[in-house]
């Protein structure tokens, strides 16, 4: 089928979550014969990526996005007036609006993909007049989906497939319980927001994927909250985990004597910070008092200032290194790594691709949702700061536990999250959407 596929970022490299999910589910597509023509904003940074994805998809289009302070205040002054998220509000330019119109009018397009919440804006061309701002919504020509999922009919529009990375509005619920007071009321109100807006997004959809059971269960939460043309209607949502390239994350020669812990990510992004830095200031210090040589190396992109004074200030505890383009040194070096997470949704990629590199973790109970992993046999797993720096500790003293964790993770990487297996579910829900449409076709006769 020709797949309109619709991203938020440039999913290549693939060196964070969200890119990792996207980049090999358009592999898949494209593997299994479908037609990829990928639409997304792109940083400037980011042009340099895109002859990868130019061999990959049959085309690739592009809208510039420019990021700023400015403009952030800005959109989220309208999102107080339209009652949209504003992540949504924030992406929704009018560049983007116009190439889907011009892709819809002028390519056969059989499946609209849109990636992320954010994105599913522009496979609609009508939203509820609660979501309504400064431009007509859509971009696509057609309105909003009517009745049961099996009744509907694609006749003159292609399907819409929304790929939700997470449940938005779980992960905004989520922080407020770490939140400062000030910032309590604000979380709310956004979380409010999102849930509504998903909800509508996964009603108004035909198709919606998520990573794991739990935030399916909170997409249908959203999506029976939202009020729907037919009361009978159910939504079609299908649980396909994000998977890694086992091929090419081989295991690694990690230094198992070593004193080194590594943690990683996506530093702007709230939960990984929050997480991080309740590790820093709660754990890191339990740890010392049993084993003083342990240092943390921090590394990923955007590190807040409040990382950069810390680690200035205790040189032989932290190092905060920013994005560095090549993991392999400081994965090496390291003994185990650590994924401390308080709030989030959705799947950590990180510790998927710690598995298939034999890297040891601890984690915590939600940094393990959505991955079927045992805790002391494939992962050890802990929720209080004397519990977490009690696991890292016992970790670091037994090698023969590094060995088991490691080899017990890369089984698991190899035989349930591969991307070759796990996205063998795709299969079933594109084939759901060829039949739907050979339904229509005949019911057009």
């Amino acid at each position: 089928m020709k797949v309109l596929f619709l991203t938020q970022i440039i999913p290549y490299p693939p060196d964070a979550g969200p890119k990792v999910k996207t980049w090999h589910v358009i592999r898949y597509l494209v593997e299994r014969g479908h037609q990829v023509t990928l639409a997304s904003f792109v940083r400037p940074e980011e042009k340099a990526c895109l002859p990868a994805l130019e061999k990959l998809c049959a085309a690739v289009h592009t809208v510039p996005l420019h990021r700023s302070r400015l403009a952030d205040v800005a959109n989220w002054l309208r999102s107080q007036i339209t009652d949209r998220p504003f992540l949504v509000e924030r992406d929704d330019l009018a560049g983007m609006r116009a190439l889907v119109r011009l892709l819809m009018a002028t390519k056969p397009i059989d499946v609209i993909h849109a990636d992320q919440l954010s994105m599913a804006q522009f496979g609609l061309v009508r939203e509820p007049l609660l979501f309504r701002s400064r431009s007509i919504r859509g971009a696509s020509g057609f309105s909003q989906p009517e009745g049961k999922h099996e009744g509907r009919v694609f006749q003159g529009r292609p399907a819409l497939l929304y790929d939700a990375h997470n449940a938005v509005w779980k992960v905004l619920e989520g922080m407020q319980l770490t939140a400062r007071l000030y910032q309590k009321p604000l979380l709310s109100l956004e979380a409010q927001r999102l849930k509504r807006y998903q909800g509508m997004v996964v009603n108004s959809f035909d198709f919606t994927l998520a990573v794991t059971a739990s935030d399916r269960q909170a997409l249908l939460e959203a999506a029976a909250a939202y009020p729907v043309l037919d009361e009978h209607y159910q939504p079609h949502i299908s649980v396909i985990p994000i998977a890694v390239d086992t091929y090419q994350l081989q295991p690694l020669k990690r230094n198992p004597a070593s004193n080194h812990i590594l943690t990683l990510g996506t530093l702007h992004y709230p939960p990984n910070a929050d997480g991080i830095r309740w590790f820093l200031h709660e754990v890191l210090p339990l740890i010392h008092q049993q084993m003083p040589n342990v240092r943390v190396t921090v590394v990923g992109k955007n590190p807040p200032p409040d990382f950069i004074q810390l680690a200035a200030q205790k040189p032989d505890w932290i190092e905060v290194t920013g994005y560095v383009p090549d993991l392999t040194p400081y994965l090496e070096r390291a003994a185990l790594m650590i994924v401390p997470v308080r709030a989030g949704g959705g799947m950590r990629v990180r510790i998927l691709e710690a598995f298939a590199r034999g890297m040891p973790v601890v984690t915590t109970t939600v940094g393990l949702e959505g991955i079927h992993a045992k805790p002391n046999q494939d992962i050890l797993v802990a929720d209080t700061p004397k519990g977490f720096a009690g696991a890292v500790v016992r970790l670091l003293e037994d090698e023969q536990l590094q060995s088991q964790l490691a080899a017990n993770g890369r089984h698991l990487a190899e035989t349930k999250y591969d991307w070759r297996v796990v996205l063998k579910r795709m299969d079933d829900v594109y084939l759901e959407i060829e039949h739907a449409k050979a339904r229509s076709a005949v019911d057009s006769v």
